[in-house]
């Protein structure tokens, strides 16, 4: 099993940047993904993007492509969501997620992930 506790979320302008990271405990294996979801208070929970753990190819949400990047860190066993140029519609909680049978791809369905993190919320103002 793995556990996922996500944190960098706050309150940040419009323009602005933000870093969350998710810490996964234990180990994972390389056909895991790493994937950001998030979620504002009258939307459904919308994928952000994933990265494969082994390889690191990644996918992103359309809305945020181009602005924002996802990384991991193998030693740390931690996952980064780097958000820069931010808008107001990007307020939301934002959840890291573990999908543990990503072999053939990257999966952007949240029903696909297996463990989720509690949220880290992020504010940005216009």
């Amino acid at each position: 099993q793995v556990q996922l506790v996500e944190s960098g979320g706050g309150l940040v302008q419009a323009g602005g940047s933000l870093r969350l990271s998710c810490a996964a405990s234990g180990r994972t294996f390389s056909s895991y993904a790493m994937g950001w979801f998030r979620q504002g208070p009258v939307k459904e929970r919308e994928f952000v993007a994933a990265i494969r753990w082994s390889g690191g190819s990644t996918y992103y949400g359309d809305s945020v492509k181009g602005r924002f990047t996802i990384s991991r860190d193998y030693a740390k066993n931690t996952v980064y969501l780097q958000m820069n140029s931010l808008k107001p519609e990007d307020t939301a909680v934002y959840y890291c997620a573990a999908d543990r049978n990503a072999n053939f791809g990257i999966s952007t369905f949240l029903h696909e992930y297996d463990y989720w993190g509690q949220g880290t919320q992020v504010i940005v103002s216009s």
